[in-house]
């Protein structure tokens, strides 16, 4: 038997939260979506530089993540952009989420929404916070690599 290969196409990434956060565990979650959220995503018009996760009585949920609906949303629904949308997660993957949150004080900060198999899928990540100096080496870092190759594709 042999395993098909998955096909996954990006919706969005937030990079921001690599510069924000030291990412260290990362998990994939299913979003539980409405009609016109998914028709959103297909257009692309979704936001989840600000967002979180929480953990609310055992189970996750998405906070802060925006998806704009579009004008051919139906008159007689108002969609709200800003809900809290429940993530599907095995249970042994959100008590070892409950267990870094509360007692380590990590935070979930979603990294990625992509498509898999016609699904929506969000990448989250345990994550702690950076302090500006760790930020400012970071940068550091990066830029230093940066000239390291220049310097090794001259000469």
């Amino acid at each position: 038997m042999t395993k098909s290969k998955t096909s996954t196409s990006l919706i969005v990434e937030n990079r921001k939260a690599r510069h924000e956060y030291v990412l260290e565990d990362t998990f994939e979650a299913g979003v539980m979506l409405e009609g016109w959220e998914v028709k959103s995503l297909r257009a692309g018009r979704v936001q989840i530089i600000d967002s979180h996760v929480i953990i609310r009585q055992g189970e996750p949920w998405w906070l802060g993540g925006i998806i704009t609906p579009l004008p051919t949303v139906s008159t007689h629904y108002t969609p709200d952009s800003t809900r809290t949308r429940k993530l599907l997660l095995h249970a042994n993957e959100i008590s070892k989420l409950i267990g870094y949150v509360e007692r380590k004080g990590y935070t979930i900060v979603p990294t990625k929404l992509y498509w898999t198999e016609g699904r929506v899928k969000m990448e989250i990540a345990l994550a702690k916070g950076k302090k500006s100096h760790d930020k400012r080496s970071a940068e550091k870092d990066r830029d230093w690599a940066r000239e390291k190759g220049q310097i090794l594709k001259r000469g």
